[in-house]
């Protein structure tokens, strides 16, 4: 009878956000040293991993395949396969994809190991100027002008500082739909953090949507609004 094959490890790998030296030494070994990595972009993980003469094997693992692969990632994890998770930037599992298959790795028994890296909700958040003691996470509100005035009523009596992510092209839509629901408050938008284009602009909410009145919104963007008084 053949013995039975002890089950691997799922690494939670955090990656760069942007700047490639924003990698620790830990998560440069963990790359090298798993059977597989489960990448969120393929092509972007890849320049990574070129970057640092990492050569281990790449599957797709995104938002539309996630439940397909998860099967697929935990039956590797089973046959003895250490396999990374890693996010096209920052952490996996925080708005990206990652939850369901740590869920039935719990399920599963399997040993799940984090290895940190950077966050964008952290770096804006510590830059913002606003207070960090306490903060709620919202991630993306919505896509629609409704998912999103949903979520920003729930949040009008929110005391604790509030960070959202926004995709470029919606920043315009979504500025004058937080002044009218949460009032001209103090809001912080960082934009492209640790790249070269890096810019943090502070100020009232009216005073933020002048900024944008007459440029294109372009890159990465988290927003830290100040909570309610």
């Amino acid at each position: 009878m053949s013995e039975k094959k002890e089950a691997g490890i799922l690494y939670l790998v955090g990656t760069p956000i942007g700047n490639l030296e924003d990698v620790s030494f830990r998560v440069l070994r963990v790359l090298k040293e798993v059977d597989l990595i489960a990448a969120e972009d393929t092509r972007h993980t890849r320049k990574l991993l070129s970057h640092y003469d990492i050569h281990t094997p790449l599957t797709s693992f995104f938002e539309h395949n996630e439940r397909k692969k998860t099967a697929y990632i935990i039956e590797k994890i089973k046959e003895g396969k250490n396999v990374a998770l890693v996010s096209k930037a920052g952490m996996p599992c925080v708005s990206d994809p990652g939850v369901y298959l740590v869920e039935k790795a719990v399920e599963e028994k399997i040993r799940i190991v984090p290895v940190p890296g950077p966050s964008a909700l952290l770096l804006a958040l510590v830059v913002s100027g606003l207070p960090t003691e306490s903060f709620v996470f919202e991630g993306f509100l919505g896509r629609t002008k409704k998912e999103r005035v949903k979520k920003l009523k729930l949040l009008s009596q929110e005391r604790r500082t509030i960070v959202i992510y926004e995709a470029p092209h919606r920043i315009k839509k979504l500025l004058p739909e937080i002044r009218e629901i949460l009032g001209d408050r103090r809001i912080v938008v960082a934009r492209e953090l640790t790249k070269k284009f890096e810019e943090v602009i502070r100020g009232k909410v009216s005073e933020v949507e002048e900024v944008f009145s007459g440029r294109e919104p372009k890159g990465e963007f988290t927003l830290v609004i100040e909570g309610a008084k």
